[in-house]
C-alpha cells in the first residue's frame, strides 16, 4: 500500500476509535504511532518520540494554558457566575425576556474568565435555570438560551481553544484574542436579538422579572465590578501591550484568587480542588497535544494533507466553496466532539488545505481569519443535533425537559450563529 492509501486507512481507524468513545488522546497516539510505524518503521517512531514530549511541553507559549484553566476554576469557586447573573439581571431583568438576556450576558462574562464552553454551560445552567423556572419561562427558550450562551466560552477571549489554535498554526495569541472580541460581541447581540424576537412573537414565553428593591439592585450591580476589573486587567493589558499572554494569565489568577479570598468564597479545600482540577485538565490537554503531534508527523510523512489540497484545487472549485466544505465538516464533527479535541485534531489536517488557497490575503491574516471562522463553526457544532454537547450539559440540569425540546429551543440561536 502506498503512503496515500496508508494515510486514508489510518484516518479512518482514528475516526472509528473516536466514534467508539476511546479517549481522544489515546486514539491520536495509537493512530499516529501506528501510522509512523507502517510508513517508516519503529526506529523512526522511537527517534521522533525521544524528544517530542519535551519539545511540546516545554513550550513557553503553552505555559499560559494551565494559568487560564486555574483562573477559570477559581472563578467558578468564587461564585463569579452568580454575581454576574445577578448584576446583569438587575439591569435588564424587568424587560420581557430580560432574565434570558441576562443569562446570555452572564455566559459571556463568565466565558471571559473561564474559557470553556462546557464549563460555562454547566455553571450558568445551575445559576440561571432556577430563576428562569421560577418566572415560568418557556422550557425551550430557557434551556436553549443556556445551551447557546454556553458556546460563548470558547470565543470570548481569553480562550484556551484559541490559544491552542494559535500554537498549532504559529499565530500571535494576542492578535487572535483581538480578532475574537468583535465576533464574540456580535454573538452576544445576536442571541439577545433572538430572545427579543421570541418574546415578541410569544409574550408568554419570557415573562418580565420583578423589580428589585433599591438596596438589592445596587448590591447586585456593584457585584459586576470584580469581573469587569479582572477582564479589563487581563484583556486591556494584552491589547495595550503592557504584558504578554502568560503574565496576563498570571495576573488573572491573582485577581480572581484575591477576590475569592477577600469575599470569603474561597476556602483551602476549594483552592486545593481548583489546583487538582487544573492539573488534571492540563495533563489531558498536553496528552492530546502529544497525540496530535504524532498524528501531524504521520500526516507529513504520508503527504495526505498536501494531496488533499492539490485534489481540491484541481476540482476547479473556487476557494470560498472549498472553505464552505471545510467549515461544514467542522460543524458536523463539532456536533459529536468536544471543541478543544476537535481543534487539535482537525486544524493540523485542514490548515495545509486552507493555506494553499488564494483568498487575497497574506499568511498571517489568513491564520487569523480561518481561526475565527473555525471557532465560530465549532461553537455552532456544540448546539447542533444529533449530539450537541452543550445541549446534553443543560439536559443534565433540566432532566424533565425532553432533549428534542431543548434542540428546538436552540434552533433560533443556531440560525443567529450561521448569520
Amino acid at each position: 500500500m502506498n503512503s496515500t492509501g496508508t494515510g486514508i486507512v489510518i484516518v479512518a481507524v482514528l475516526l472509528v476509535l473516536i466514534f467508539l468513545r476511546m479517549p481522544i488522546a489515546l486514539a491520536l497516539i495509537l493512530a499516529g504511532a501506528g501510522g509512523i510505524i507502517a510508513l517508516s518503521g519503529s526506529t523512526v517512531l522511537l527517534a521522533q518520540s525521544k524528544t517530542l514530549a519535551w519539545d511540546i511541553f516545554a513550550s513557553y507559549d503553552l505555559s499560559v494554558v494551565p494559568l487560564f484553566l486555574l483562573m477559570g476554576h477559581l472563578a467558578t469557586r468564587s461564585q463569579l457566575s452568580r454575581d454576574l447573573f445577578r448584576g446583569v439581571h438587575a439591569i435588564v431583568g424587568k424587560l420581557r425576556g430580560g432574565v434570558a438576556i441576562a443569562a446570555v450576558g452572564a455566559c459571556a462574562g463568565f466565558g471571559a474568565v473561564c474559557g470553556s464552553s462546557l464549563a460555562t454551560a454547566s455553571t450558568m445552567g445551575k445559576v440561571a435555570l432556577p430563576e428562569l423556572r421560577q418566572l415560568k419561562y418557556d422550557p425551550s427558550l430557557a434551556t436553549g438560551t443556556l445551551a447557546a450562551g454556553g458556546t460563548l466560552g470558547i470565543l470570548i477571549p481569553p480562550s484556551v481553544v484559541l490559544i491552542l489554535y494559535s500554537v498549532i498554526v504559529d499565530a500571535n495569541i494576542v492578535t487572535m484574542f483581538m480578532a475574537a472580541l468583535l465576533p464574540g460581541i456580535l454573538a452576544v447581540l445576536g442571541f439577545a436579538l433572538v430572545i427579543v424576537l421570541e418574546v415578541w412573537l410569544r409574550p408568554e414565553a419570557g415573562p418580565r422579572g420583578e423589580a428589585l428593591p433599591w438596596q438589592h439592585w445596587r448590591r447586585y450591580v456593584i457585584g459586576l465590578i470584580p469581573v469587569t476589573v479582572i477582564f479589563g486587567a487581563v484583556i486591556g493589558g494584552l491589547y495595550g501591550g503592557w504584558f504578554t499572554p502568560t503574565p496576563a494569565a498570571a495576573i488573572g489568577v491573582l485577581l480572581t484568587g484575591l477576590y475569592g479570598l477577600i469575599s470569603r468564597k474561597l476556602t483551602l479545600p476549594s483552592i486545593k480542588s481548583a489546583f487538582l482540577e487544573t492539573a488534571s485538565s492540563t495533563a489531558m490537554i498536553y496528552l492530546i497535544l502529544f497525540g496530535a503531534e504524532l498524528m501531524k508527523i504521520f500526516m507529513a510523512r504520508s503527504g495526505l494533507p498536501a494531496q488533499a489540497a492539490d485534489a481540491l484545487t484541481q476540482t476547479g472549485l473556487p476557494p470560498f466553496a472549498i472553505l464552505m466544505l471545510v467549515l461544514s465538516v467542522l460543524i458536523i464533527l463539532g456536533s459529536i466532539m468536544e471543541s478543544l479535541s476537535l481543534i487539535l485534531l482537525a486544524v493540523p489536517f485542514f490548515w495545509p488545505v486552507i493555506s494553499g488557497l488564494d483568498f487575497g490575503m497574506g499568511p498571517e491574516e489568513l491564520k487569523i481569519w480561518f481561526g475565527i471562522l473555525a471557532l465560530v463553526v465549532v461553537e455552532l457544532g456544540l448546539i447542533t443535533p444529533p449530539v450537541g454537547l452543550n445541549v446534553f450539559v443543560i439536559h443534565s440540569a433540566a432532566e424533565d425537559v425532553p432533549l428534542g425540546r431543548i434542540f428546538r429551543g436552540v434552533l433560533p440561536f443556531t440560525a443567529a450563529e450561521l448569520i
